[in-house]
């Protein structure tokens, strides 16, 4: 599947399912689709592995600047 052309928001806060995250945006980014993390935390969001914290990622856009209508998509990973 193609998805140039095509932007998705990735929305997260502290606590999110680590995989649920990574896996997909690597699968949207290889599809060519432009991907930007949002979330109400500003500056990075630290993910869970599992049974224990996981890795810190940035984020690119706060909620509060996101735009819905700038988005063709919206992925939601899991939480704890």
């Amino acid at each position: 599947m193609q998805l140039k052309n095509r932007k998705v928001a990735i929305l997260v806060s502290n606590g999110f399912e680590e995989s649920e995250f990574t896996e997909p945006k690597k699968a949207l980014l290889q599809a060519g689709a432009q991907v930007h993390v949002i979330s109400p935390v500003e500056g990075k969001v630290k993910a869970w592995n599992k049974k224990d914290w996981g890795n810190e990622y940035d984020v690119d856009i706060s909620l509060n600047n996101a735009q819905a209508d700038e988005y063709d998509a919206l992925l939601l990973p899991g939480a704890l």
